[in-house]
């Protein structure tokens, strides 16, 4: 009795590879291995049109409004020119800066103003800030409210806070002048009239706007605090005052860092609140004021105006450059 002779089982197929079915008929390949990925979509030329506009229009825009200005005011603070016509321009070599620094008088009081500036945000607005934080950050009830009303003053421009400011200080029919029982009388102060108080009341109103600035920034930062750290001081035994100042607020190192830059940069650009005031006259000298004051106008000085233009430039860049050693230096070591 003859037997027949068994076929050797066909091998088992890969995964994804073509084989027989149950039909007898063969599956199309899918063309990819097991595991694998399939190729990156290359750009296409639409792609790489709409990447173009994304990215060169916004330069194209902040090359023309940002860093052309900023390279014709560097040239021009070295000319003499009335700003009328082009043939009038003239070399005038570094004598602009030698006459600012020496025969113009309301330079150095500019520069004290804004030095004061700074050193009343830094610490009157920025403390002020960080407490409304702490305490909206506290979980109270209407936290969401307070920071809204706290936040609003930023919204405005600082020419609108300006004009707020000037209804609350009016002499004769200001709010202020009213709660001291001296609006329309001889004894009533003219806050923004009177040279000697009246930059203690525009650095008040810029407090107005910048303290809720702050307030927004340290609330995220405060947000952003590992709360594990809070609960590791409460169990060495610190109190709340002691946790928040050895523990949670170095945490904010990031946060702080940011906020010192801003706070001197706010500084030196305070330009809206005083113009409105009296146009940075009379007591309220600021160096962005004698840029404007000599750029624009009658007595228009355009290679004075540049020059203090890029003064103003250099002394914005140091904190800018602080600012960007440290965030890039951490990042470089990390």
């Amino acid at each position: 009795m003859s037997t027949t002779a068994e076929k050797p089982a066909a091998p088992d197929s890969e995964p994804g590879a073509a084989g027989p079915t149950a039909a007898g008929k063969r599956q199309p390949s899918t063309g990819r291995r097991p595991g694998k990925t399939g190729k990156v979509r290359r750009l296409t030329r639409r792609d790489r049109l709409v990447l173009a506009i994304m990215v060169g229009l916004p330069t194209l825009i902040q090359l023309l409004l940002v860093w052309l200005p900023t390279l014709f005011s560097i040239g021009l603070s070295f000319t003499r020119w009335n700003g009328l016509d082009l043939k009038d321009i003239k070399p005038a070599g570094t004598d602009n800066y030698s006459f600012v620094f020496k025969d113009y008088p309301p330079f150095w009081p500019a520069v004290q103003h804004n030095i004061l500036w700074l050193v009343f945000l830094a610490l009157i607005a920025t403390p002020l800030g960080l407490l409304l934080a702490v305490l909206l950050d506290q979980k109270i009830r209407g936290s969401k409210i307070y920071q809204s009303i706290f936040f609003t003053p930023v919204m405005l421009s600082l020419a609108l806070i300006g004009i707020i400011w000037q209804l609350f200080y009016n002499r004769d029919s200001g709010l202020l002048n009213y709660l001291l029982g001296t609006a329309g009388k001889p004894q009533a102060v003219d806050w923004f009239g009177d040279s000697n108080v009246n930059i203690w009341a525009a650095m008040v109103a810029a407090t107005w706007r910048h303290a809720g600035y702050v307030m927004i920034l340290y609330l995220a930062g405060l947000k952003g605090v590992d709360p594990s750290l809070k609960e590791a001081a409460a169990i060495d035994g610190a109190n709340a005052v002691q946790t928040f100042f050895r523990v949670v607020f170095p945490a904010m190192r990031p946060v702080n860092i940011v906020i010192v830059v801003i706070t001197i940069i706010e500084s030196l650009r305070a330009f809206d609140i005083v113009y409105v005031i009296n146009r940075g006259t009379n007591g309220l000298e600021l160096l962005s004021a004698l840029v404007i004051q000599n750029l624009v106008g009658e007595g228009q000085v355009i290679g004075v105006g540049s020059a203090l233009a890029v003064i103003l430039l250099v002394i914005s860049l140091i904190p800018i450059v602080f600012y960007l050693i440290r965030t890039f230096g951490k990042e470089s070591k990390a």
